[in-house]
């Protein structure tokens, strides 16, 4: 199942959400294989104040357990969090889904 995950900001987080990128970076890659892509969301000046991610879990509650171990969400840098299921069916051009 996957699932989009737009996560934005509390209000002057840019110098905490640098400080705490490595270990947001580090804990997806301790998911092998779960993060269909990943990127900041930016502002007009082109600054982060965001992120979303396409992730693949066997279930909800798989992509919960991960959301509790993500620094963002443990250091109060992501504000508000929507998660919502989605039809992957083209990555990089190619269809992979239906």
């Amino acid at each position: 199942m996957q699932f989009i995950i737009r996560a934005y900001d509390g209000e002057n987080m840019l110098e905490k959400r640098l400080a705490v990128r490595c270990r947001h970076l580090e804990n997806m890659g301790k998911v092998d294989g779960k993060v269909i892509c990943a990127g900041g969301l930016l502002d007009d000046s082109g600054k982060m104040k965001g992120s979303v991610l396409v992730m693949e879990f066997d279930s909800r509650a798989g992509l919960e357990q991960y959301l509790a171990s993500e620094p963002y969400i443990l250091e109060h840098v992501w504000e508000k969090v929507h998660v919502e299921p989605m039809n992957v069916v083209i990555v990089n051009g190619e269809k992979v889904g239906k």
